[in-house]
């Protein structure tokens, strides 16, 4: 079974990434897993300033995932430009690269693709509008509101040419106007989901389990909700699609495939297993010769949107945009 697959107007090996927050920049998974082997990665979320994150416990299991509330801790923006990005030029070769961005602000992300778009070493950015346990405006995600959407995707578009992928959030009441806006005011592609908001209570005590309070659900409880995300949008938009959510086996991937999703991201799997990508890529190709399916394209549901691939007819250089800049 062929692997490979065009999107965003490039190539890339498989159709397996890791999600953001899962793999900090790579060097953190690079001792344990193979990157190379990998479609592709999305570095952690990247804000202005440097963040210790949330409150202690940040993470719980239960019998349907994990529940998080990391708080977007990261090194900031000038060390990420300073030691993450270079360590990514010099080490890895065949994955794509995507920066996840966080912003406090619409002027924030705005702030951030500026400050990041001269760097090499990625193809594009994530544009996370959907963390569901950040303490930016109050608590209430950016992708919960079209027009704060519209405005950082439309402010982004225009501070950059490189792939601008937006994640969204599975609890949005109206996903498909989302879709629409975020396809309208210029991104190349959508992520679907983000964590879905959820608490979990220690049973003697009646407190939260996280030093938060609530948290991200992710893992097998949140695949349903991301599978139905990407129909939804599938129906709504012509954009290539990165499914996300509850992805732990080969399987996992081929029913996002079924439901629109050219590429998808493993997260929690990676916790239980730092070698669940290997895995499941090798899954695949033999879930491919058993089913006698040809290439991964042939999976990726058609409906409505041609085979997921972006209008971009030429391919983007993330070095030689670099250089230009």
């Amino acid at each position: 079974m062929r692997l490979e697959t065009e999107v965003l107007g490039v190539r890339f090996q498989n159709p397996f990434f890791l999600a953001a927050g899962t793999c900090g920049f790579g060097l953190e998974l690079a001792e344990v897993l193979d990157l190379e082997v990998l479609g592709g990665f999305v570095t952690k979320s990247v804000t202005l300033e440097p963040r210790l994150g949330n409150a202690r416990p940040r993470v719980a299991e239960f019998g349907g995932g994990m529940l998080n509330s990391i708080g977007l801790a990261n090194p900031g923006l000038e060390k990420t430009k300073r030691e993450k990005l270079p360590w990514i030029r010099d080490n890895v070769c065949r994955p794509r690269v995507l920066v996840s961005v966080a912003g406090h602000t619409v002027t924030e992300f705005f702030m951030l693709v500026e400050g990041l778009d001269s760097e090499d070493g990625f193809l594009g950015f994530e544009i996370n509008l959907s963390c569901p346990n950040d303490a930016r405006r109050g608590g209430k995600p950016f992708a919960l509101d079209p027009s704060a959407v519209a405005e950082i995707i439309s402010g982004c578009r225009m501070r950059t040419q490189r792939p601008l992928v937006a994640k969204l959030a599975p609890n949005d009441s109206d996903l498909p106007r989302t879709v629409r806006v975020a396809t309208e005011q210029g991104a190349d592609a959508l992520t679907l989901v983000n964590t879905l908001p959820g608490v979990l209570l220690n049973v003697s005590t009646g407190d939260p389990e996280l030093g938060a309070g609530d948290g991200g659900i992710s893992g097998p409880a949140l695949r349903p909700s991301g599978l139905r995300a990407v129909r939804e949008a599938r129906a709504n938009t012509h954009l290539p699609l990165f499914g996300v959510g509850g992805i732990l086996t080969a399987a996992d991937a081929v029913e996002y495939a079924h439901a629109g999703a050219s590429l998808v991201q493993m997260g929690t799997a990676s916790f239980a297993w730092p070698r669940a990508a290997e895995q499941a890529i090798e899954g695949l190709m033999g879930w491919g010769r058993k089913h006698q399916i040809g290439a991964w394209d042939d999976l990726v549901s058609k409906s409505p949107g041609g085979n997921g691939s972006s209008s971009r007819s030429e391919p983007f250089d993330p070095i030689e945009s670099a250089e230009e800049g």
